[in-house]
C-alpha cells in the first residue's frame, strides 16, 4: 500500500505535563524522563453502563467541562523529518542521517542550514524556553549510545544557540540514547526513525 507524501494524524490528548526549563548548555549525565512518556493503562477497562456506582448522587454535579489539546503529526514521506504540533507546543524531529555522518556528531552545512530553519520558527513562536532531546537506536551498547545522543543534541544545541543569540532563551539539552523509540527497532526503518533528535518549544499564547 503507497503511503501519501505527507502523513497526518491528528488525536485529542489531555496535557500531563508543563514545559520548563534549563539553563544547562550541555546534556546532563543523569536526564530526567522526557514528557509525554509516562506510562498509561495498557487496556480500556469494563464499564457496566448500568452500574449504580456510576450515577450521580442527588445534589450533585458534574465537574467544569476542560478543553482537550489537539495533537497534529506531519511526517515526509522519507521519514527526514516529523513535526507534532499541539495548541501549546511544537516538536520537531531530525533523523540522525539528515544531520551527522554515521557514529559522528558533526554536522555539515546542510545539516546545519535546517537547524537555522529551526531556530527562525523558534523566533516567530517567541519561545523563551527550547528543549533539545538526541535518542539513538538499540544497536551497539547502552553506553555508546548515550554517550552519541548527548555528542548530537549539544551539536544541535550549539547551532541554535549561535543563530538565535539570545540571551533571554534558556535551553533543555539532554541525550537519551535508545530510550524511548518511536518506531520498532526489529527493522532498519524503525531503527532509522530512532535515530533522532528532537528539539522543542512553546507556541505563541493566543
Amino acid at each position: 500500500m503507497t503511503s501519501p507524501p505527507r502523513l497526518m494524524t491528528a488525536l485529542a490528548v489531555l496535557l500531563a505535563t508543563t514545559l520548563y526549563g534549563t539553563t544547562t548548555a550541555h546534556a546532563e549525565d543523569d536526564p530526567n524522563d522526557p514528557p509525554g512518556t509516562e506510562p498509561s493503562a495498557s487496556a480500556p477497562v469494563d464499564v457496566d453502563p448500568n452500574d449504580p456506582d456510576l450515577k450521580l448522587p442527588d445534589g450533585a454535579t458534574l465537574a467544569q467541562a476542560k478543553v482537550l489539546d489537539i495533537k497534529s503529526v506531519v511526517e515526509e514521506q522519507s521519514g527526514d523529518e516529523r513535526r507534532e504540533d499541539t495548541n501549546t507546543s511544537v516538536t520537531l524531529a531530525l533523523q540522525a542521517e539528515v544531520l551527522f555522518g554515521k557514529d559522528s556528531s558533526k554536522l555539515g552545512a546542510e545539516a546545519k542550514s535546517r537547524i537555522r530553519g529551526i531556530a527562525d520558527e523558534i523566533r516567530t513562536q517567541n519561545a523563551t524556553r527550547v528543549r533539545v532531546f538526541g535518542f539513538t537506536d538499540d544497536l551497539g551498547s547502552s553506553a555508546h549510545g548515550d554517550v552519541l545522543s548527548k555528542r548530537r543534541a549539544n551539536a544541535v544545541h550549539d547551532v541554535l544557540s549561535q543563530s538565535l543569540n539570545d540571551a533571554g532563551i534558556t535551553y533543555e539539552v539532554r541525550g537519551y540514547g535508545e530510550q524511548y523509540p518511536i518506531a520498532d527497532n526489529a527493522t532498519e526503518a524503525g531503527r532509522k526513525k530512532n535515530r533522532r533528535v528532537e528539539v522543542s518549544f512553546p507556541r505563541t499564547e493566543p
